[in-house]
């Protein structure tokens, strides 16, 4: 199967600070972050698009006791961007102790960070951020 837009692609883009989606020729729907098929559809024919950067926090929680080699406490939200797909990320630049329900609905903008590779992955990767706004 040939992808559209890599993996590496991907990285390379969020180290630039470019968010890489894929829109879908058949339903129009933006996937990010890029997978081999639509997220709405199953197509497979599908465009690299850019992503502005925007979303809704739409839920979160936060994680006390970490997977090994994290470091609790910290925020994991799932934040639906501009463009309609929902992305999950590290919500940064918060006390995890501060994390209430006011975060629900609040403005935050997209960023990346290197996550250090672990036991169980294939080294260090970049992972979305988000901000609030």
């Amino acid at each position: 199967m040939k992808y559209t837009l890599t993996f590496d692609q991907y990285q390379q883009g969020l180290e630039k600070g470019e968010f890489l989606g894929l829109s879908c020729s058949n339903c129009n729907a933006v996937t990010f972050p890029p997978q081999g098929v639509c997220r709405e559809c199953s197509g497979t024919d599908l465009e690299v698009t850019g992503i502005k950067g925007n979303g809704t926090l739409r839920t979160f929680t936060v994680i006390r006791v970490a997977p090994e080699g994290k470091r609790p406490p910290y925020v994991v939200a799932m934040v639906e961007i501009d463009e309609g797909a929902w992305v999950i990320g590290n919500l940064i630049d918060i006390n995890p102790d501060d994390a209430d329900m006011g975060l629900i609905g609040r403005s935050v903008k997209l960023g990346s960070q290197v996550a250090k590779g672990d036991i169980y992955s294939t080294g260090d990767t970049r992972v979305i951020t988000f901000s609030l706004i």
